[in-house]
Order: structure tokens, then sequence, then C-alpha cells
């Protein structure tokens, strides 16, 4: 399928600090990118390049075969973005809200009238169109921003951390809004650290770390990168001394339960209980569990603390 969005080689420094050095992805039509990277990794300055609010030192973004570079109304035409901090006039009603936003891209008044009645239905927001944000809750909020964002019908959509600082119950409707969008065919990119996230949205996912893309595929290439990609867990009878596990490389013992780190759960497990019995050691119950995208996160950028 052929590229709608497409960054090469973006790099941007602020001064001698260096946010985004060489960042390179692509967006196809009706995908999900997520985007990923630990607080300052340069998430949130990618996505303004990516939107045309920050010009990158180098590098180049096309989106539909459109450069920004003599055509940034037509193509800021095609995106929307729903930004990390809320940009919403809190003194106006939502629908004012949307439809400002909507004059703003240049929307004649009829077509825009009803599709801010469309985006309000969508973020479940109709109910709501004559009222306040002042008097919202966040996730009310952040959905009026979605709704800010689509009103024009742009062709991709850039949410940066759109979920910040919401209740499950209004991340989950987001999600809902955000899946609805994707099986309209819209291309999503999706910046979060938040990994439940990414697992369940994206179709893609993009690492950054320091301002470098450090990984990037589908979540099952993702994991293929780990040497090991589930947890065998093993409870036993007594505590054996460890003269008894030696021998059973990566095996740690804490108390009555054995932990191992497997690549095969279905070779590994049956030749880790082989050895067991080999040594005498006694079997009450057995679990594993996978790798998650938490683990890829952490193996490949650390856990160094990022303030």
């Amino acid at each position: 399928m052929d590229e709608l969005l497409a960054a090469r080689g973006l790099r941007k420094a602020y001064g001698s600090r260096v946010a985004v050095h060489d960042v390179s992805l692509s967006l196809r039509p009706g995908e999900v990118l997520g985007l990923l990277g630990p607080n300052g990794a340069g998430k949130s300055t990618t996505a303004a390049m990516l939107c045309g609010l920050a010009a990158p030192d180098a590098g180049t973004v096309t989106l539909s075969g459109l450069t920004l570079a003599g055509h940034e109304a037509a193509y800021k035409r095609r995106i929307g973005l729903v930004p990390q901090d809320l940009a919403l006039y809190e003194a106006l009603p939502a629908r004012m809200n949307v439809a400002l936003f909507g004059a703003l891209y240049g929307l004649a008044p009829g077509p825009l009238q009803r599709r801010a009645d469309e985006v309000l239905a969508l973020v479940g927001l109709a109910d709501r169109a004559k009222d306040r944000p002042a008097t919202f809750s966040g996730g009310m909020k952040r959905r009026l921003n979605i709704a800010c964002a689509l009103v024009h019908d742009p062709e991709v959509l850039v949410l940066d951390e759109p979920t910040a600082g919401v209740d499950p119950q209004s991340r989950n409707a987001i999600f809902d809004n955000l899946e609805a969008l994707k099986r309209a065919g819209k291309a999503l990119v999706y910046t979060t650290h938040y990994m439940e996230e990414a697992e369940r949205l994206a179709d893609r996912i993009v690492i950054i770390d320091h301002g470098r893309v450090v990984a990037e595929g589908t979540q099952a290439q993702l994991f293929a990168r780990l040497p090991a990609a589930q947890t065998l867990h093993v409870d036993i009878d007594g505590e054996p001394d460890d003269a008894a596990l030696q021998g059973l490389p990566g095996v740690r013992r804490s108390g009555q339960r054995l932990e191992a780190q497997v690549a095969d759960l279905g070779r590994d497990a049956a030749a880790l209980l082989a050895a067991l019995a080999q040594r005498g050691v006694q079997v009450r119950g057995i679990a594993s569990a996978r790798a998650t995208l938490e683990d890829v996160f952490l193996a490949l950028t650390g856990r160094q603390l990022r303030d």
C-alpha cells in the first residue's frame, strides 16, 4: 500500500540540544502508527514537525505527495492535530469551539454546521453541544479536542498523548472513537508512553529515544528482538538447595517458586520440567506469561529515570 505520510531524516535542535536526530517514519491509509518514547525522547517535537507547527532543521515531510514548502495551506488541510495540552476556548459552547476550528480551515457555513454536528456525535458530545467546556470533565475536554481536530475531515490525525490525565472510562471512550476512525479509513499517528494504549491501538510502532529511532515494526517484530518472549513460573514442593538447581541456566528461585525466561514455551518448558524431575524436584504447578510491549520498551531504552 502506498505511503500517505512520509518523514525522512527529520532533525530539530534548540540551541545546543538536539531534540530529534534523523527520524524517519511512514504511515499508510487506515493505519495506526504508535510513536513511543520516554519523557523528553522527542515525540512531541516529531509530532509538531509532522503537522507543520515546527520547521525541521533538516529532512522532509510529505503528505499525499505534498510538502510543506510551497504547499503549506493544502498540506495542513489534510492533517489534524490533537495536542498534548488542551486547545479549547473555555467560554465558548462546544459547538462554537468546533465551528471556530472549521472556519479556520475555510469550511463554508452550511457544510461547517453539519460537520460540527457529525464530529460532536462521533465523540459522544452531541447532547452537550451548547455547553461550555468550562463545565466539562477532563475526559470530555479531550474528546472535544478530538472533534475540533476532525472537523475539516483530515486524511491524517496526529494525537499527542490524548489520554493524559483522564479516567479509565474516558480513556476507553477515546479508544472507541479512534478505532471507529480507523475503520472509516483514517490514518493515525498516536504518541504515548502508555504501553497498553499502543498494544491496543497500533498496527506498527516506532520507538524513539534521545531523539533517534531505536526500533520500528509490528508488535510481533518488536517482540522478536527480545532474547526470551515468555516467562515460565514453576511452583515446587519444599525449598531445594541451590546445588539441586545448578546446571539450569537462567532459572531464578524465590522460596517455592522458580522463574525462567524462555524463547520457545513448548520446547523449553518440557526441557525444564524434565531437568527438575531428574533432580528430584517436585513440581506442584506451572504457569506462563508472554512478554509485553513494556518489556521490549525497557530493553531498548533502559530503566534509567527520565525527569
